[in-house]
């Protein structure tokens, strides 16, 4: 299926972007950074909140935190007990925001007086007319709308990686948000209690660094995987041998390498899981390598770090849906399908899925996925009064 007219751009910032997470069903949140040196170009975290217009998506900066000299290379958020959890790989350290969402009403938005201590959080300056979406009242009351606004503040960091060199390459945090696992250059696997952040075990099975890491949906397993062409499913419970290896095989021969691994539900069956990954020829690993994100059970969404294109498949059948070639003017970095079981109302569209895309390019896009056409109630109605009607007539020409 070709792309949505509708979709496309929805923000540029002015910094590469490497991560994407979501933090309510209409608000995602996006970072990266130009690193450490004097380069001029900022390093932190953006907020947007996300609408349909009734004709597209559009997106409205909500706030910006940033992280000085450190380049946000990797994210993953989780709300537990009511309380919303931001980590964030700083080089060779994990550093823990806690994210704090509360409603305001347009006033308070308006004179941006939920600011950090620190100063590092500020709301984007709007204009008068800019400001008309969230200052209209209620026709029967007298209560502006409220909006959610957010703030973040540095909590506990703690190391992640002891090589050479050290690199945190990938963070994330369980579903039930009380573990956390992180992978880096020297190639160990280390789980945490989350929020704490206390190590409990390392996990030895790979020889090289780590690419990408997944929580199994019930948070009993996890898949590593790494640049020495394994896949490797351990237990959460405690530090042990794998559970399972996987090396891809595929038929012609050649050698591939494991890039990206995401578990899945099944829709329609509670309790069991698929796991998806993406695998790049050994001679082209370079610039092939892609980033992989599985939704709710029925779709799974990939992004190519070659040609920056973007693709959604049918989860159960790996049928691809929409592509939208060259999605991003560089390789795409991360991909998230706008949810509708989160926190808040979901964004009302005519989309059976959305799924966002960010790249180093610095833009936020939107891929949508109208629904499948169907014939409307009175169409079918008439057909079914025409087809009557000439049944009688021919029975009665016939004599029947």
């Amino acid at each position: 299926m070709s792309p949505n007219r509708c979709d496309g751009l929805l923000a540029r910032v002015d910094f590469p972007l490497y991560t994407l997470q979501t933090l309510t069903n209409r608000h995602v949140i996006v970072a990266g950074g130009g690193g450490a040196a004097a380069t001029g170009v900022a390093n932190g975290f953006e907020i947007f909140e996300l609408s349909h217009n009734g004709t597209r998506f559009v997106a409205e900066e909500v706030m910006r935190h940033e992280t000085g000299p450190n380049v946000v290379m990797n994210c993953s958020v989780r709300s537990s007990q009511n309380k919303t959890y931001l980590t964030a790989g700083q080089e060779s350290h994990c550093q823990l925001y806690k994210v704090n969402i509360r409603m305001v009403d347009a006033a308070e938005m308006r004179r941006g007086s939920f600011k950090a201590e620190n100063g590092l959080i500020r709301r984007k300056r709007r204009t008068v007319s800019e400001n008309d979406n969230i200052s209209k009242k209620d026709s029967n009351s007298n209560t502006t709308e409220k909006r959610i606004s957010f703030e973040i503040r540095p909590s506990d960091s703690v190391q992640t990686d002891f090589s050479n060199d050290p690199l945190q390459r990938v963070v994330r945090i369980s579903h039930n948000g009380k573990l956390m696992a992180t992978g880096g250059i020297d190639g160990k696997v280390r789980v945490w209690s989350f929020p704490k952040m206390q190590m409990l075990f390392e996990l030895d099975g790979h020889t090289k660094e780590i690419d990408d890491l997944d929580f199994s949906p019930c948070d009993t397993s996890l898949v590593s995987i790494a640049k020495d062409s394994q896949a490797l499913v351990w237990s959460t419970a405690s530090k042990r041998a794998p559970l399972l290896t996987i090396t891809c095989q595929p038929p012609n021969g050649n050698k591939y390498l494991f890039r990206r691994c995401r578990f899945g539900v099944i829709e329609d069956k509670p309790g069991e899981y698929r796991m998806f990954t993406i695998a790049n020829p050994l001679s082209r690993s370079g610039r092939q390598r892609g980033v992989l994100q599985a939704d709710d059970g029925r779709f799974v969404g990939v992004g190519t770090m070659f040609s920056g294109s973007v693709d959604i498949y049918v989860a159960f059948s790996l049928q691809k849906v929409l592509h939208v070639n060259n999605a991003h003017m560089m390789f795409v970095t991360g991909l998230e399908f706008l949810p509708v079981r989160g926190y808040g109302p979901p964004i009302t569209s005519r989309s059976e899925v959305a799924l966002l895309s960010i790249s180093v390019d610095n833009c936020l896009c939107i891929h949508s996925l109208p629904y499948r056409s169907t014939v409307p109630a009175w169409v079918a109605i008439l057909l079914i009064i025409f087809v009557l009607f000439c049944t009688f007539t021919l029975c009665s020409y016939m004599g029947i």
